[in-house]
C-alpha cells in the first residue's frame, strides 16, 4: 500500500468521506504517520468555523508511548489509543475571545476589526455559560474535520468521550481555563467498523419551520 503522503494519491470525495467514515477501534500498532499527514490534518482542522473567528480550538497530539499508555489506563483500558498512529486531544480555550481578539481580523479593515473587537468582548465577557458551550461547538466542528479530513486520506479515526477526563487532565497539563472537547485516534484500521447500528428516517428527524 503506498504512502498517504504520495502526493500521487487522490483524496476521496466529499460526499464519499461522510458515508465512509466509521468509528473504528482496531488499529494497526505498527503503523507509523509521517508528519506530513498529521501536520495537514491540523491545517485543515483549522479551516473549522468559530464564532467572530475566535479560533478557540486547541489540538495536543500526544505520540509519547509512556503518556499514551496512562491516557489509556484513564480511557479504561481501550486498546485505540495505544494503537492508533496518533490520539489527538481536542480541546478549547475557554478565554480565547480576550486573548489579543485584534489578532483574530488582523487582515480587516481597521474601522472594521476595531468593531468586530468591540462585538466580541460584549458578547462573551461575564458570560461562562457562553464562552463554555462556543468551546464545545468549535471543538465538535474541528474534530469533523479531522475525521473527514482522516478518511479522505485513506486513514480511520474514533471520536472518544470514554474516559477519566480529570485524570487525563491531569496527565496533559491541562490549563485551568481551557477545556477537553473529545479525545480522537487516528491510524490505519485493521478491521473496518461494524455495519451501521441504523440510522433514524428523515420524516423522524427533519421539521420544517416549527416542530
Amino acid at each position: 500500500m503506498k504512502d498517504s503522503a504520495d502526493t500521487s494519491i487522490q483524496p476521496m470525495d466529499t460526499f464519499t468521506a461522510i458515508q465512509e467514515r466509521r468509528s473504528v477501534k482496531q488499529y494497526d500498532p505498527a503503523h507509523v504517520m509521517p508528519q506530513a499527514d498529521i501536520d495537514r490534518l491540523l491545517e485543515l482542522a483549522v479551516l473549522a468555523p468559530t464564532s467572530f473567528n475566535i479560533q478557540n480550538w486547541r489540538f495536543l497530539v500526544v505520540r509519547d508511548k509512556d503518556l499514551r499508555r496512562k491516557l489509556c489506563d484513564a480511557a479504561w483500558h481501550q486498546s485505540q489509543v495505544m494503537d492508533a498512529s496518533v490520539v489527538i486531544l481536542v480541546c478549547a480555550d475557554l478565554n480565547a475571545w480576550d486573548r489579543q481578539a485584534e489578532r483574530y481580523w488582523a487582515n480587516a479593515p481597521a474601522e472594521t476589526r476595531a468593531a468586530l473587537v468591540s462585538m466580541i468582548a460584549k458578547f462573551y465577557a461575564g458570560n461562562d455559560e457562553l464562552q463554555r458551550d462556543e468551546a464545545m461547538r468549535s471543538a465538535g466542528m474541528a474534530a469533523q474535520t479531522i475525521m473527514l479530513a482522516a478518511k479522505a486520506m485513506g486513514y480511520d479515526s474514533c471520536p472518544m468521550i470514554g474516559f477519566d477526563m480529570d485524570a487525563v487532565a491531569r496527565l496533559v497539563k491541562l490549563p485551568e481555563d481551557h477545556l477537553i472537547g473529545m479525545m480522537l485516534t487516528v491510524g490505519k484500521a485493521l478491521q473496518p467498523a461494524r455495519p451501521r447500528g441504523g440510522q433514524l428516517p428523515l420524516s423522524e428527524l427533519v421539521y420544517e419551520d416549527t416542530f
